[in-house]
């Protein structure tokens, strides 16, 4: 085989293959009211099942605290009101205005800045990680750390003005790249990357960086090394189609679209992907077209969350956007 042959490949596929491909392909088509039907009982059962899954997550959390104030609220408490306040993308002041209302049925009552200070909690983030490890384990069970995973990239925008679909769509994957314009040098956007589960269309590691989309996929990474997943097949678009990110994944079977200066220099590994991706065509591209499952999860979140984060702090930021992806696992926990 030789590198030409990848580059002829990739020809045949803007040329002629991809619209086989689309033939040949079954498209199911979507009954909207079914749809939505199905949707809502999703949230309705996520929301009716939140309770007792905070108890089982935050039962365990024991803070050993010195002389001072106490807290106001409860571990269960924060973990509650941090992900409502999400899933009503409301403000810090207006969601504790609001609480004068869940008053009637939780007493609680508490200001914006008890509110704002729930993002920088530890309390708070070891809540929300256990509630994703146990929102993973009552879908997936014993099969938790087999993962066929699709991974893609995003960005929320941090301002008004800059929105990141109209940017990415103007300068393409130089948005990507915090340093590669003067104004995303300001913070315009955060970047993050997720790891979908294909099985359950859950999140099964993710990761946030204001500098990079890469920076976001090497914290995913290592959420996966540190939750001991084995990420059996991934698919990922052309912006991680090098050998080097294809040596990440070791004995995963890997889907990725060369670039048109692709050659065959590098692992056996990626000469394998290779091989495979010009002799065997259209299967390889089945496999990996899988990977609109997380531009679809992407639409999904932002439709239902907004594309901007509201916060401005590193870490009240990382907190924001985690209680977004365990929103997206709550609603595909059960079954419509």
């Amino acid at each position: 085989m030789r590198s030409e042959e990848i580059k002829e490949r990739l020809k045949d596929i803007e040329e002629f293959l991809l619209d086989e491909y689309k033939q040949n392909k079954e498209e199911k088509k979507r009954d909207w009211r079914t749809y939505e039907q199905r949707l809502t009982i999703r949230i309705k059962e996520a929301i009716k099942n939140l309770e007792p899954l905070i108890d089982e997550a935050t039962k365990a959390i024991e803070i050993h605290r010195g002389k001072g104030r106490r807290p106001e609220l409860t571990v269960k408490q924060k973990v509650t009101l941090i992900l409502l306040k999400e899933l009503f993308r409301k403000s810090n002041r207006l969601m504790a205005s609001m609480l004068s209302v869940f008053s009637l049925l939780s007493n609680v009552d508490v200001s914006y800045k008890t509110v704002e200070r729930l993002y920088s909690d530890p309390e708070v983030e070891m809540g929300v990680h256990n509630l994703h490890i146990l929102v993973l384990k009552k879908k997936k069970g014993v099969k938790l750390f087999d993962v066929d995973a699709c991974g893609d990239g995003t960005g929320y925008s941090l301002t008004v003005r800059k929105h990141y679909a109209s940017e990415t769509g103007k300068n393409r994957d130089r948005v990507k790249e915090a340093g590669g314009k003067k104004e995303y040098n300001k913070k315009a956007f955060v970047y993050s990357f997720k790891m979908l589960d294909l099985g359950t269309k859950m999140y099964v590691a993710y990761g946030m960086s204001f500098r990079s989309e890469k920076q976001a996929f090497e914290k995913a990474m290592e959420m996966i090394k540190d939750r001991g997943i084995n990420i059996e097949s991934i698919r990922l678009d052309k912006y991680y189609s090098f050998p080097s990110y294809v040596d990440m994944f070791e004995d995963a079977k890997v889907y990725v679209i060369p670039r048109k200066n692709a050659t065959l220099r590098g692992s056996w590994k990626w000469k394998k992907i290779m091989m495979e991706f010009v002799h065997n065509t259209l299967p390889y591209l089945e496999q990996y077209y899988l990977r609109n499952n997380s531009e679809s999860g992407f639409s999904v979140d932002k439709r239902w969350f907004g594309w901007r984060v509201e916060q401005r702090r590193e870490d009240r930021i990382n907190t924001a956007m985690a209680c977004t992806d365990l929103w997206h696992n709550l609603f595909n926990l059960y079954p419509s």
